[in-house]
């Protein structure tokens, strides 16, 4: 590596490991594991067999998502006295829907360089087999398990002008594309990315309506990770608010709630209750 320690203190590198053929690591990240003094992992059970295969030994230390906060001020205090520490997951970039985050911000914060060491990403490797031409994403990572906590969430989420990125685990995909489908409407667009760069690699687009059916018809299509690729919502021409009209909307909302003060409002200032209902969104967000 030709990053060296600074004032006597170790660099944390954060190493992106393949999400499936092994194949996809890199260079650099072989080399990087092979260089420090420790790796924490996610699962080390998991990070011993990736280790193993490219025949390398180093001490492990367990970083999860139940003992993050106390294991990152271990490793602190490893860094601080002057050893190297790769940070990985069981697949991918560590902080990116994986721990990872936390330990990142408790040694950003203590002064301690941080060196990201990048590799494949399974939303970038779904996006470009996708197919998808619309310019922009927005990645959200794993809905809640929860449906009623995992609808309110979509409800936010509807009015994206881009694609949405979600992560799915296989025993929630059902029913988690029939929210979708409730909330998003039925004729929207989703493209499944199952299996990424593994042997069962599936890349599959239909319409929200059709996607459970297309699941239900072959459980083996249920099985592995997902990354869901949803089309954007169509971008509605606003018809222009004057002033007056959002001074009587802003006092309508303070003292009702949002679909009757629209609904007064379209009344008063005869402008269209859709433009007047998605201003009032805007207004709510930006409380």
């Amino acid at each position: 590596m030709n990053d060296l320690k600074t004032n006597g203190q170790g660099i944390l590198y954060v190493v992106a490991t393949p999400i499936g053929n092994l194949g996809d690591i890199t260079l650099r990240a072989i080399e990087t594991l092979k260089s420090v003094d420790a790796i924490a992992a996610e699962d080390t059970r998991h990070t011993s067999g990736l280790l193993s295969h490219f025949g390398i030994s180093k001490k492990l230390i367990a970083v999860h998502e139940h003992n993050e906060q106390q294991s990152a001020e271990k490793l602190l205090a490893q860094l601080k006295s002057g050893d190297n520490i790769a940070l990985v997951t069981d697949a991918g970039t560590p902080g990116i829907s994986d721990p990872g985050a936390i330990v990142v911000k408790v040694v950003r914060e203590a002064g301690i360089k941080v060196v990201p060491i990048p590799a494949v990403s399974a939303v970038v490797a779904a996006l470009s087999a996708s197919g998808i031409t619309q310019n922009g994403f927005y990645f959200h990572g794993f809905l809640p398990a929860s449906g009623a906590a995992r609808r309110k969430i979509l409800e936010q989420l509807k009015s994206q002008t881009v694609t949405l990125v979600l992560y799915e685990a296989p025993h929630r995909i059902v029913e988690c594309v029939e929210d979708l489908a409730k909330v998003l409407g039925e004729n929207r667009k989703i493209t499944f990315c199952r299996e990424l760069t593994k042997t069962f690699e599936t890349i599959y687009t239909c319409t929200l309506n059709e996607a459970s059916a297309w699941l239900q018809a072959d459980p083996n299509q249920q099985r592995g990770e997902f990354v869901l690729l949803i089309e954007a919502a169509p971008i509605v021409e606003v018809e222009e608010i004057s002033a007056e009209a959002q001074r009587v909307l802003k006092c309508l909302l303070a003292e009702l709630p949002l679909k009757q003060a629209v609904a007064l409002a379209t009344e008063i200032t005869n402008l269209k209750k859709n433009d007047l209902y998605e201003f009032s969104l805007a207004l709510k967000q930006a409380k």
